[in-house]
Order: C-alpha cells, then structure tokens, then sequence
C-alpha cells in the first residue's frame, strides 16, 4: 500500500522540496518519478490517502500556492510553486 505521507531522499538537497499528490493521478506519478530519477530530495503528501480532517488542513496549505487544488502541485523553498508535469519548468527551479 502507498504512504500518504514520507521523504524521498536524494542528492540533489539544495532546496526544500514538497510534493503534493494525488494516489490515483498518473500526472502525479509522472511528477514523482522525475523528482525520483533526478534524485531531488523532497516530502510528498497523498492528499488523497489523508483522513478527512488532515485532508482538508492540507488542501487548505495547498490552496495559497494553488487556488484550484489540482495536482501536482509542487512548492519549492516556499517561494515557488510548478502545478502539472512540467518538467522543464521543475528542472529551472531546481537548477537540474
């Protein structure tokens, strides 16, 4: 079964990496398994798989990078946020 929550470590730890998700969202897997395969350390939050009190603490941190809480949304060294698989924009802001 999957984690709701965790850490992924990795090499790359220059900044504070959070990933918010979605169990079930192929986009999200795809989001992942970048962050995973350029070994970027990061934190990741299934939103889906939170208790609904939890849930809706974490969709309302969500919400102030990301006013529609869709997913990935991906919050960079609180300062930036990449919505969606975009790879080329996450490796800009992370200086992969």
């Amino acid at each position: 079964m999957v984690e709701s929550r965790g850490s992924i470590p990795g090499a790359h730890q220059k900044h504070l990496v959070k990933f918010y998700g979605l169990s079930t969202c192929i986009w999200c897997r795809k989001t992942r398994q970048f962050l995973e395969d350029e070994s970027v350390a990061f934190d990741f939050v299934y939103v889906d798989l939170l208790e609904s009190d939890e849930r809706e603490s974490v969709k309302d941190e969500i919400r102030k990078w990301n006013p529609r809480v869709s997913f990935p949304t991906v919050v960079i060294d609180d300062a930036q946020c990449v919505i969606g698989f975009k790879a080329d924009e996450l490796k800009q802001v992370l200086g992969l």
